[in-house]
């Protein structure tokens, strides 16, 4: 293998595992399901499998030695660690792979789903690529290079005012075991911003924030392959990243809010008055 990988090659075959994912959930998605539960309320569909299978088959035949953590198919060299701070030992190129972001909603015909793909080298996010297939809309971003949407350059909004902004947030799969702290921190965004957001995916979610049409999110217990590209996005479209508690935020953390900066130090400060998260 040499040195460098092109490109101009890594982000076309981004794009390309992008749209071949995206041809299978839309040819599925208004067709009956097989649905099995990885847990009590985290299904898998034959769709997240067929689109996998899409995505690595893109990845192969172009780079065949190249890692693939994906969801459905566990890397045992990927640490399961969920702490804030640096991770283990990186693979030297990896790429990260949500073949279905939202499959609660594609298993109940609610029309809010994305792929999710990113290239890692060397433990560092260089590419990443969020597909929502049903509004044709693909986001991309190159670190250093700015991030896009359909070759459109993203920026994150200007709302500085808690009061005037659109917040998004998401459910972790056990939030049984999180209900009093996961309210408490709805409720004091619900009484602080203009209006608060569930659609069902992280990715789509942090693509948002970077297109400005959320002004921040918030998510605990989220996977690497939900947030590897969509963080890329918001970071190359101005915005800034952080845990919880305001450390910096890993793939490996356990919780992540994204904003568009101007909000973030308030957005903090609410997470402090409603108390630590769980771990």
């Amino acid at each position: 293998m040499t040195e460098t990988v092109n490109q101009e090659l890594l982000a076309e075959v981004g794009r390309q595992a992008a749209h071949a994912a995206g041809q299978v959930l839309c040819r599925n998605f208004e067709k009956p399901h097989d649905i099995t539960m990885k847990s009590v309320i985290d299904p898998v569909t034959e769709s997240d499998l067929a689109s996998q299978e899409a995505i690595i088959r893109v990845i192969r035949q172009a780079f065949p030695d190249h890692e693939i953590l994906a969801e459905e198919v566990m890397n045992t060299k990927a640490s399961e660690t969920r702490t804030c701070g640096p991770a283990g030992p990186a693979p030297r190129y990896r790429w990260i792979v949500d073949p279905l972001d939202g499959t609660v909603n594609f298993a109940h015909g609610f029309p809010v789903f994305s792929v999710s793909i990113a290239f890692e080298a060397k433990g560092l996010i260089t590419y990443g690529v969020v597909y929502d297939p049903l509004r044709k809309e693909l986001f991309e971003a190159r670190r250093g290079g700015g991030a896009f949407l359909n070759g459109r350059p993203l920026r994150v909004s200007q709302v500085r005012r808690l009061e005037e902004a659109l917040l998004a947030t998401g459910f972790p799969y056990d939030i049984r075991e999180r209900l009093p702290q996961t309210l408490a921190r709805l409720g004091r965004m619900l009484g602080a911003a203009q209006g608060v957001r569930r659609a069902g995916s992280a990715a789509l979610d942090l693509a948002y924030v970077a297109a400005g049409r959320l002004d921040g999110f918030w998510e605990e217990n989220l996977k690497p392959w939900d947030t590897a590209a969509g963080m890329l996005l918001v970071m190359e479209s101005g915005g800034r990243l952080s845990c919880f508690d305001g450390s910096p935020y890993t793939l490996m953390s356990p919780t992540i809010i994204a904003s568009n900066g101007l909000l973030h130090e308030a957005l903090l400060e609410k997470f402090r008055e409603s108390g630590p998260p769980l771990a």
